[in-house]
């Protein structure tokens, strides 16, 4: 019988998560990573902004951890914040250490450093970056470095399907990560990938929804694989909208970095008239999810396609320095951004809820760990602080990392005997539309009714429609070969249902969850989280 690839350490994704975890365990452990495209195609690559620390003498850890705090509405865990904040700054030395380009520049005293730039819902100027492409810094310098290591191999193009847990296998003494089958998109075929420990990396799910900022890799496959094999998961119903993303045709959603408003950019009506003042005293500056509202707001009020954002009072050396990738793209669609405003929307950019993980990125089941977006930490509560998110990648990369090595050497080996996939009652796929046609209704389903503004009546329909598209999907999945689509869909339609659980169990408005009949946050309790357990889950962990 063929035996599983087998590693210590098994990393699904390539971000910046991933990589980092990988690296830091690489010198004491072989580890395979998977990545289900190239390895630096995922959401991190995209990322403009940068990664938020306390790095001058002029902020300090408790005023990040305050605006943390603040931005998440009531709902971060305070244990998590304080955790990752203090971790900040060296994790950020660690990336300086690696060779990350972060932009410099010369002080008024003539001394040389490194470039802080302030976003919304910062305080301070902490959030340091490379120019507007902080993400293609990180993920180029990191996959160099990955390439290089000897310890560390790479299988790209393998999307994984289902982790294996111990309990699957038969009555377990104790239940365990055991691996998980991945497709091999190349050959056509699944193999089984078994490993002593297995870390999530997988990024987001934000591509449930018919418009994103992130790219086509954010279909919730760790999320998804984590909840199938017996894991909790809180608070799905927190999705961030991105409040600019470029409005054109060709654009694909292209992500205008909240570094445009905090260095003045102004949101403005077509006729130019400013509009964020009557919606929050911080205008521009607000958090996310108030800017993304205020948008919708003015957007479906006026019957408006777009709002315009506007930063052309910059000198334009000014603008083509801090934000040459976002000027060039412009540029290219027939903008100039220092001359006149460029249109932009809100979209879908990024889970804030995710695998309930705890502060060495541990999930429910043994073996199994998870890190960056896929997680739910903690830190994020009812809304991401901008650049909070590379942040928590590195943290809890370097945290699960610290974690794996302390065990290494108690854990049990890689299991040699995993049952391979069995194909032997599906067939090829008949009717590859079916596929195409609920992908399609599904995005436009949760776009509709579980987007920036909810009520009662539109989650319920929701749920009526995901309910019948899931069992059309089961049916599908049971009897054809997969597919690459087929797998994204079968996760896509598991993150769905999440948050619109999520979403209906929560009755109240807080940080990105609003709701019409529950216009207020609920002051009779405490704030909470919204935790789901999987059906079985006490007798399985």
């Amino acid at each position: 019988m063929p035996q599983p690839i087998t590693a210590d350490v098994l990393v699904v994704g390539g971000g910046v998560a991933g990589l980092t975890l990988a690296l830091r365990l690489a010198d004491r452990a072989k580890v395979t990573i998977l990545t289900k495209a190239a390895l630096t195609e995922g959401a991190s690559l995209y990322a403009q902004g940068g990664v938020a620390a306390v790095l001058n003498a002029e902020d300090s850890y408790e005023a990040h951890v305050r605006d943390t705090l603040e931005a998440g509405a009531g709902l971060c865990r305070r244990e998590t914040v304080e955790f990752v904040v203090r971790r900040g700054p060296e994790a950020i030395r660690w990336l300086i250490d690696q060779g990350v380009p972060f932009t410099r520049e010369r002080r008024e005293d003539g001394v040389s450093g490194y470039h802080l730039t302030r976003e919304g819902g910062h305080s301070h100027r902490r959030v340091i970056h490379a120019a507007d492409a902080t993400g293609r810094a990180l993920e180029t310098t990191l996959e160099a470095k990955v390439r290089q290591h000897a310890n560390i191999t790479l299988h790209e193009h393998r999307l994984a399907i289902d982790l294996v847990a111990r309990h699957k296998l038969g009555p377990p003494e104790t239940n365990r990560c055991l691996g998980l089958y991945a497709l091999d998109k190349a050959a056509g075929r699944v193999t089984a990938y078994s490993a002593r420990f297995v870390v999530l990396a997988a990024g987001g799910a934000s591509k449930v929804y018919l418009y994103t900022s992130n790219p086509d890799t954010s279909t919730g496959d760790g999320i998804a694989m984590a909840w199938r094999a017996g894991c909790r998961v809180a608070n799905m119903e927190f999705v961030q909208f991105h409040p600019t993303c470029l409005y054109h045709p060709r654009a694909k959603s292209f992500l205008v970095t909240e570094a445009v408003r905090g260095e003045g950019g102004r949101l403005l009506l077509p006729n130019g008239e400013p509009f964020m003042q009557a919606h929050d005293p911080r205008a521009e500056l607000a958090p996310r999810d108030i800017v993304a509202r205020a948008i919708d707001y003015e957007m479906k009020r006026r019957g408006l396609d777009y709002v315009h954002l506007d930063i052309s009072h910059k000198p334009a050396d000014f603008i083509t320095t801090h934000f040459p990738t976002i000027y060039e793209r412009c540029k290219q669609l027939g903008y100039d951004l220092t001359r006149e405003p460029i249109p932009v929307v809100p979209a879908a950019h990024y889970t804030c809820g995710g695998v309930l993980i705890d502060l060495a990125g541990r999930t429910d089941l043994p073996g199994l760990y998870a890190v960056g977006e896929c997680t739910f930490s903690g830190l994020h509560g009812a809304n991401r602080l901008a650049s909070n998110s590379l942040l928590e990648c590195l943290v809890f990369a370097h945290a699960a990392a610290e974690d794996i090595a302390r065990n290494l050497a108690e854990a049990e080996p890689a299991a040699l005997d995993l049952p391979l996939w069995d194909e032997s009652r599906v067939t090829d796929a008949d009717e590859a539309v079916v596929v195409s046609h609920n992908w399609d209704e599904l995005r436009r389903c949760m776009w509709d009714y579980v987007g920036i503004v909810r009520t009662t009546k539109r989650l319920e329909r929701a749920q009526h429609r995901v309910d019948l598209l899931k069992e059309e999907i089961r049916e599908y999945y049971a009897h054809f070969r997969v597919t690459n689509d087929l797998i994204e869909l079968r996760n896509l339609v598991v993150v769905a249902e999440l948050i619109i659980r999520c979403a209906m169990a929560r009755k109240e408005s807080r940080g990105l969850h609003f709701t019409r009949d529950y216009p207020q946050p609920d002051a009779s309790h405490p704030p909470r989280d919204t935790i789901l357990a999987p059906p079985g889950y006490a007798t399985v962990i």
